[in-house]
């Protein structure tokens, strides 16, 4: 894997961490009443689909390695340019389900690299 498509995915592994920091004990109702934690959480969603976009130009195989890896770009690409689109529990529902897979997934791929 080459070495700029590593610094996408430390920097898609950071944004789910905060995202899970940020959410950790919260329940959706908290999170439907914080704007500031809506935000936070919407933010670091956006640093993923863009990293894996990113990541995706330098390495295109990486598509097969990330599960729903065009998915993921496109909800960064909803978040940013159809923002009134987002559905609050949609997120909350994406940090819950998919965002553990992910962040595994791309632990994987940054364990699996050689060392620059």
């Amino acid at each position: 894997m080459r070495h700029e498509a590593l610094k996408f995915l430390f920097d898609i592994r950071e944004a789910c961490d905060l995202i899970a920091e940020f959410t950790r004990g919260r329940s959706l109702e908290e999170y439907l009443g914080s704007a500031l934690l809506r935000s936070a959480v919407e933010r670091q969603f956006m640093i993923v689909g863009e990293a894996l976009f990113q990541a995706l130009k330098v390495d295109p195989a990486l598509e097969h390695t990330i599960t729903d890896a065009r998915r993921i770009v496109n909800f960064r690409h909803v978040m940013v340019h159809e923002y009134g689109m987002v559905q609050s529990d949609t997120v909350w529902g994406t940090v819950h389900g998919r965002l553990p897979a992910l962040r595994r997934e791309v632990q994987a791929l940054l364990v699996e690299a050689p060392p620059p």
